[in-house]
């Protein structure tokens, strides 16, 4: 299952059943849950664990040291969950000290090619980042969220979940659950009402979502005011409960 050109240190914890390609190199630290699929010439290296049935394609680097000039060779870890697809050319980058140590990575997410996860991400799970999408350091990205390709996502945002952002978008700023956001910089257009179909949303969910979304982009109240109206229905919509919670909590301020 391993091809004899494959570098795999001897140290490197690996399930039956895994598949290496040759000239991967696997270094110390890597554990390799079963049913997974490294492609040709993929570094993996660090504390790293992956899971089960991922495939991870040709020439992506997995596991690097962080992109920050505070991080001094502290031990750090990158942990991948199940089922993922890390497509050509992808970097994901190891965290720091400075956050909680740890970049992490669920399950059923798409990574196409390009794609660079940045030190102390944290992604959901099905979440897809389109080609070339990136994030810097401590992003989170929620599940169900889409990237389009080319957009970037600024240090410390989080993304909702079921929210879009279109190709090329440039997110300085959180983006509630839901919420299609495009632009340079980043505005709100709308609610992601295609994708909320496809996961089986009603269409009398989504037209409270919509609702609520107006209730905080379009009408005349304040932001504090629109979010405790929306909180008020929640006990009739609990789809609701993520869009408010999203908003009292992001420290940043959030996408308009």
């Amino acid at each position: 299952m391993h091809d004899p050109r494959a570098i795999i240190d001897p140290a490197a914890e690996i399930d039956e059943g895994v598949r290496i390609g040759p000239f991967a190199i696997v270094g110390t630290g890597v554990q390799i849950g079963a049913g997974t699929e490294i492609g040709p010439h993929v570094v993996i290296r660090g504390e790293t664990r992956i899971g089960r049935d991922n495939h991870l394609f040709q020439f992506s680097s997995i596991g690097e040291d962080p992109q920050d000039k505070k991080y001094a060779g502290e031990p750090t870890r990158l942990e991948i969950g199940d089922r993922n697809e890390i497509r050509e050319f992808v970097t994901i980058h190891r965290g720091t000290v400075q956050d909680g140590g740890v970049t992490r990575i669920g399950d059923d997410n798409l990574l196409m090619a390009y794609t660079h996860v940045a030190h102390d991400c944290q992604i959901g799970n099905h979440v897809i980042m389109a080609n070339a999408a990136s994030l810097g350091g401590h992003v989170r990205l929620d599940d169900w969220a889409i990237l389009g390709g080319f957009s970037i996502v600024h240090q410390f945002c989080r993304i909702g979940a079921h929210s879009f952002a279109a190709m090329g978008s440039v997110i300085s700023k959180g983006v509630p659950p839901y919420v299609m956001v495009a632009g340079h910089p980043a505005r709100a257009r709308g609610i992601n009402s295609e994708g909320l179909r496809r996961r089986q949303f009603s269409n009398e969910q989504i037209s409270r979502i919509k609702k609520a979304y107006r209730k905080l982009y379009t009408s005349d109240l304040l932001v504090r005011d629109a979010i405790s109206e929306i909180e008020a229905e929640c006990v009739e919509c609990p789809e609701l409960q993520p869009f408010v919670q999203f908003l009292r909590a992001t420290e940043r301020s959030f996408v308009k």
